[in-house]
């Protein structure tokens, strides 16, 4: 049998041999055996390194999955510039509590005057007291800027860094930002020699199974480096409205707050924040505040000692497949504008409620969270193209984004006294999709409070289990629009309903009021 190789594979041929005779003499033996010997050897010798070979491919997978062999070389490089911080504040003793009331001639009154009044003497006599706390940092300037968690130092009156070698250098607050949970520090007086810094990295680019190290002050150890993996990115843990977390196996404990979270490179890629856990330990699940979220604040903080995020005046919702489906969107994506302040930025570059926002300054619009987070980022004064679906059709719109004032707090509106008349006059509905509803009268308005200016159906009542009601509509809210149609007597309502149906639509989209004006929009199947 003859083997050749010819092109990519191995093929047989196997050709006609001539007719030979038998020979079974003794030489004849020997150079057969001969023969055979020298094929056997090198079969073996083929396999032999045939073997290895094949399990080149094998090696190297379980070598990639396997993770670092060592961050030593790493970690040597970095470990100097994370500090440990230690705050104190003085904290007031506290109150007293007051001797409750007991009935005249109780058997017990004199032993709780006594006991009660000995707790307030000791209480009057307590002085200030010190509490102290401790997390981490990190240095990323060497004239001594450090960045650590908000949380780590609120309300402190001293706050220090503690370093590796053992120094130790009182640190003043440049700024700080509450929505992301982050300070930036400065040691005063400048330290005599260039500190270790490390420089951020591109989070942007981590994928989730990429390897991270963490390196913190848990439980006031000191220095330490725990490694991991990306868990997930985009977390939403409901800390705030710019939430964006990395997730992480990477052991993150009490005092790792503050604390850089690195890549294989040795760039700050996260900030550790948060954990869940109901011990206090690491579980596997912690959160780190990404570091392309976490640069602008942080330029901001050290040129103006705030925060300067871009605003755009409008309250908006997630945009639903029952939504998506009644606005003719391909699929559920976009953030849906529910109502535009007037003279703020949306509304001078032309944003109307109802319009769902696809991109803004370049940037895909996912969905309702990323809207806030590339607003925030976008800089103050700077011109943008916001792109829209509004009716089915895409929009580009131009607007100069505004800053946010996070100092001012909502207004609230101011109470009325409710007036009821003896006799109201009795008001004519109709129910439909579960909703009983009337046309707008002034004893509708008095009754429910709602504002002069709102205009649009009454709801006066919702079935209990029905999809309004699960929907969050309640009586004293307007429907304000159907589909984008505004509305103002229950006949307007039915008719729009009727012209969806026979359209082919499974829902309406329902523009809603509360008495105070603030807009939402729902989607409720229709009947």
């Amino acid at each position: 049998m003859i083997h050749c190789l010819e092109g990519p594979g191995l093929k047989r041929s196997t050709p006609a041999l001539p007719a030979r005779k038998l020979d079974f003499s003794s030489a004849s033996l020997n150079r057969a055996g001969g023969r055979l010997a020298r094929r056997l050897a090198a079969a073996f010798i083929a396999l032999s390194l045939a073997a290895p070979l094949a399990m080149l491919p094998q090696a190297a997978s379980a070598a990639a999955t396997k993770g670092p062999d060592t961050v030593a070389d790493t970690a040597a490089q970095i470990m100097d510039a994370v500090v440990n911080i230690s705050t104190s504040q003085t904290v007031a003793p506290s109150r007293s509590v007051p001797t409750p009331e007991l009935p005249p001639g109780s058997p017990f009154e004199e032993f709780f005057e006594e006991f009660f009044k000995r707790r307030q003497q000791q209480g009057e006599d307590q002085a200030p007291r010190r509490v102290s706390s401790l997390g981490s940092g990190f240095v990323i300037d060497a004239a001594g800027f450090i960045v650590t968690n908000n949380h780590v130092i609120a309300d402190a009156d001293e706050v220090y860094a503690n370093f590796a070698d053992g120094s130790k250098l009182k640190a003043e607050i440049v700024g700080r930002d509450t929505k992301i949970d982050i300070a930036l520090l400065k040691v005063t007086p400048e330290p005599d020699k260039p500190l270790k810094a490390v420089k951020f990295g591109n989070s942007d680019i981590l994928r989730v199974g990429d390897w991270v190290m963490a390196i913190g002050n848990p439980f006031g150890l000191g220095g330490t480096l725990t490694v991991g993996v990306i868990s997930a990115r985009n977390r939403d843990i409901n800390s705030g409205p710019y939430d964006n977390f990395l997730q992480t196996d990477a052991a993150i404990n009490r005092g790792n707050s503050g604390g850089p979270l690195f890549n294989m490179e040795g760039d700050v890629v996260g900030i550790n924040t948060a954990i869940i856990s109901p011990s206090g330990g690491s579980i596997g699940i912690g959160f780190a505040v990404p570091s392309n979220t976490a640069i602008p604040i942080i330029a901001q903080l050290k040129e103006f000692g705030e925060t300067r995020r871009g605003w755009i005046g409008v309250r908006i919702q997630q945009v639903t497949p029952e939504i998506a489906e009644s606005l003719s969107l391909d699929r559920a994506r976009g953030a849906l504008i529910g109502s535009v302040n007037e003279d703020g930025p949306a509304a001078k570059g032309g944003l109307k409620a109802g319009d769902v926002v696809v991109s803004f300054d370049g940037k895909e619009v996912r969905d309702m969270r990323a809207l806030p987070i590339i607003v925030a980022d976008t800089p103050v004064d700077k011109e943008v193209d916001v792109v829209v679906i509004r009716k089915g059709q895409q929009e580009t719109l131009k607007l100069v984004v505004g800053r946010l004032d996070e100092g001012t707090a909502s207004p609230s509106a101011a109470e009325t006294p409710e007036q009821k008349p003896d006799a109201p006059p009795p008001v004519t509905t109709r129910k439909l999709m579960g909703v009983e509803m009337a046309e707008m009268t002034p004893e509708l308005r008095t009754r429910f409070k709602i504002k002069d200016e709102l205009k649009g159906v009454v709801v006066m009542s919702v079935d209990a289990g029905s999809v309004a009601a699960e929907r969050g509509i309640a009586a004293g809210n307007l429907i304000v629009e159907v589909n984008q149609e505004a509305t103002l007597t229950p006949g307007d309502v039915e008719n729009r309903l009727a012209a969806l149906k026979k359209e082919g639509r499974r829902s309406a989209l329902l523009m809603v009021a509360d008495p105070e004006g603030q807009i939402r929009f729902t989607a409720l199947p229709i009947e």
